[in-house]
């Protein structure tokens, strides 16, 4: 009883404390509190900026194993920052701050003790494409009058404003600049107006002719977007005299493969074929093998798999991939290494691998052992304690950054024992947002827990789905979080959108759900497992379709089919969506796990795919009459 009307006092402090209501706080009831420090915090922060820098460091010292010492530190700068107290500021400081507006304070406060630095930070921060905050109006004064940043930089500036389509910050821009720019200023209206111009522009800009490798940079970079054929054709006419740094050079010609690629421009295929191996960009060479796949040219997908890094080569997607294509070719001895190399690895491509050697899955799981003696111990640990408490007194959002504070500070064995206490509490999303903050990838008994299996397992049966298919939906989606909303409106643990919640809701013939219903998680598990099982239907059972079609939509599936390539790898490499590739991906390769997992981590005899799933053709004929 008393740890609850200490909770209780401790709730109503921290609410007087943020309404700054001062008289209405008990200091003596919550003095002992775990959180007695967030009342203090905001205690100083009220003082600011008349808190001197000495106060300032003893609350960040006092509460380093906290996240309110990183706040405290970053309060005062901003504070100081905005009333010019620049010393206040540099005692305070650990380096570079977080966020554009300290970053202009910092720099601002630094041009008197150390202005090198100050300038080149100054510089950094100067040539954005958006406007900048008014916190960083003195520093850009400060430096325009020194002529640290000078029409060059000005410029510069106004091309990247042109690029990011920012047209008022580009008029303020031009404004800064003399009448020695005036044959740029003409090139861009030029430009603007038709960006075949651009092969009919000067080459020198500016007074020392600086400014002509950032405007062909900026205009080949539109051009690009706008009209990919014309401005290959126009590169090739300026390519060897357009005055461009190596640095602006390799991002056009990037741009162009690029778009080259993407859009399917025939005439361009010879010249990006040529210039991939001088680019040397894993990104274009994987665009590269898909359109090789795409064309079923075996020998080509192996020549530029051949032409990647090392290390991306090696992973299992590349090493199953040449696998397939070996085995096209003729040579199954050579494609059986490839895929053993690539079934070492807990992965789709890895998993399909092991499927083609007709070899269990290689899940390379760690298991990590704590004995109860250890936990009781860390359960005892300060930031263990903050958590549990700001549970206790409903600020959940607090109690995230305290534990992911404590998680990005441990040593590897202390995270380790946070994520096996947040797993022993039942805390899904921390164990899972841990394990990826600490790099603990082989935990797979915390990055995929067991949470709310019983309505995955009742709702799986009641509309006969594959438990561990929604499960894998789950983790995916909302890394089991219930209370997630994606910024397009997605809820729950299925992410459910409302026009899906509410055309289940009337195929189910229940009630239209509420918002709060929707994120009840056996409601959104009912829900998506329903609609999951419409998808199944409309591609005769096929789960890597239905996943697919969960994350961009059925009609986007449906077209996908009709111009499918067959083959169940060849379909997935054909997706259109990185996201949605990435995503079939994962739910699937996910499947496994949970499946693995409920086995006591044992994948013998478990199946990523059915036959029919491995077997049947990607094409219209999956699709189930309407």
């Amino acid at each position: 009883m008393a740890v609850a009307a200490s909770d209780s006092d401790m709730r109503q402090a921290l609410e007087a404390a943020r309404a700054k209501e001062w008289s209405r706080i008990d200091q003596p009831a919550i003095e002992d509190h775990e959180l007695a420090g967030y009342v203090s915090y905001h205690r100083l922060k009220n003082r600011l900026p008349d808190l001197s820098s000495q106060e300032v460091l003893a609350f960040i010292d006092a509460h380093s194993d906290s996240p309110l010492s990183q706040w405290m530190r970053n309060q005062a700068i901003s504070a100081y920052g905005d009333n010019e107290k620049y010393g206040e500021l540099l005692a305070v400081r650990d380096g570079e701050p977080e966020g554009t507006e300290r970053q202009c304070h910092y720099y601002r406060a630094l041009l008197e003790r150390d202005p090198q630095q100050a300038a080149e930070g100054g510089r950094q921060l100067w040539l954005s494409a958006q406007s900048q905050p008014s916190a960083c109006d003195s520093l850009f004064q400060r430096l325009l009058g020194n002529g640290t940043i000078d029409d060059t930089l000005i410029w510069e500036r106004m091309m990247l404003a042109w690029q990011a389509g920012e047209t008022g910050l580009m008029r303020y821009l031009d404004r800064q600049l003399d009448a020695d720019w005036q044959a740029g200023i003409d090139a861009i209206e030029r430009i603007q107006e038709d960006y075949s111009a651009i092969t009919q522009v000067p080459t020198r800009i500016g007074p020392s002719n600086e400014g002509g490798g950032s405007l062909f940079a900026a205009a080949m970079y539109g051009f690009t977007r706008a009209d990919t054929e014309a401005a290959m054709e126009a590169w090739r006419k300026i390519a060897d005299h357009a005055p461009v740094t190596e640095e602006q050079r390799h991002t056009i010609e990037h741009d162009l493969a690029f778009y080259s690629m993407v859009r399917d421009i025939r005439n361009n295929r010879g010249w990006v074929d040529q210039v991939l191996p001088r680019l040397g960009d894993q990104e274009l060479l994987t665009l590269r093998v898909r359109k090789a796949l795409s064309d079923r040219n075996w020998q080509s997908v192996i020549d530029w798999i051949h032409t990647m890094p090392d290390e991306p080569r090696q992973e299992a997607r590349w090493q199953y991939w040449l696998g397939r294509a070996l085995e096209q070719l003729g040579d199954p001895e050579t494609a059986e290494t490839a895929y053993a190399a690539a079934a070492g690895e807990r992965s789709f491509y890895g998993f399909a691998a092991a499927d083609r050697l007709n070899r269990p899955y290689s899940l390379n799981m760690e298991r990590a052992t704590f004995n109860d003696d250890y936990r009781r111990e860390v359960a005892e640990w300060p930031q263990v304690k903050r958590t549990e408490a700001l549970m206790r007194i409903g600020e959940p959002g607090l109690a995230n950054s305290e534990w992911f504070y404590a998680i990005d500070q441990a040593s590897p064995q202390e995270a380790r024992a946070l994520a096996d206490y947040a797993a022993n509490r039942g805390w899904h999303l921390k164990v899972i947002q841990s394990t990826i903050n600490a790099g603990l990838w082989d935990a797979l008994e915390w990055r995929f827990p067991n949470a709310y299996q019983d309505q995955f397992l009742k709702w799986g049966r009641q509309h006969d789905i594959d438990p561990y298919l929604l499960m894998g939906i789950a983790r995916r989606e909302s890394s089991f979080n219930p209370k997630a909303v994606s910024p397009a409106g997605a809820q729950g643990l299925m992410q459910l959108m409302t026009g899906t919640a509410t055309h289940v809701s009337q195929r189910l013939g229940i009630d239209d759900p509420t918002p709060r219903q929707v994120l009840n998680p056996e409601t959104n598990i009912r829900l998506g497992s329903a609609y999951i099982s419409e998808m199944l239907k409309r591609y005769r059972g096929n789960r890597l379709a239905a996943a697919a079609a969960y994350n961009a939509g059925p009609g986007r599936v449906d077209r996908w089919l009709r111009d499918g390539p067959e083959d169940f790898d060849l379909f997935v490499e054909s997706i259109p969506y990185r996201e949605t590739r990435n995503y079939v991906q994962a739910v699937l390769a996910y499947r496994v796990i949970f499946e693995s997992l409920a086995n006591g981590g044992d994948p013998q005899g478990v199946a990523m795919m059915t036959s029919s799933e491995r077997n049947v053709s990607y094409t219209a004929s999956l699709l189930a009459r309407q």
